[in-house]
């Protein structure tokens, strides 16, 4: 992957996506397991964007890791990486469980249903990955912007 995109480093440029992405993604998940009329209108919205989400993360942590090499070590920047590694993890989980409970919902218009104890799995894993992935996105944000802000006016 390219370190610079127009002179200017690619992981905030990436991660801007991301960080628009995942979190939309989660709602959108999240409203479509809690509100049925949004589900039907939505279709496989979620899905897709949990999907593109979980495709950016790799390359934001990858483009990530090319920054890192052109910066100064500090426990922020460390700290930094490590919580973002810690995100795909979470966006699979909700990936997985928006396409599954997009899949059953289309089965279950074919007139075949899942058990009910499948839905159940992925209706908790939808949340817990929906809730996880915002909490992780904003987590993940901030130490970025204290790592890349925290000397400026110290001097």
């Amino acid at each position: 992957m390219p370190e610079t995109a127009f002179g200017l480093p690619l992981h905030p440029l990436i991660v801007h996506g991301t960080v628009v992405i995942v979190p939309l993604a989660a709602v959108t998940v999240l409203l479509a397991v809690l509100w049925p009329r949004f589900r039907r209108w939505a279709g496989p919205l979620p899905a897709g964007l949990a999907v593109v989400g979980l495709v950016l993360v790799p390359l934001s942590t990858s483009s990530g890791e090319n920054l890192e090499r052109s910066v100064a070590e500090t426990r922020l920047v460390e700290r930094h990486a490590e919580l973002g590694d810690q995100l795909l993890p979470v966006v699979a989980v909700l990936a997985v469980a928006a396409i599954g409970l997009w899949w059953a919902g289309r089965r279950e218009r074919v007139a075949s249903s899942w058990p009910k104890a499948a839905v159940a799995v992925l209706v908790v894993l939808a949340v817990l990955g929906s809730i996880g992935a915002a909490v992780q996105v904003v987590r993940i944000g901030h130490s970025g912007a204290e790592a890349a802000w925290s000397d400026v006016g110290t001097s």
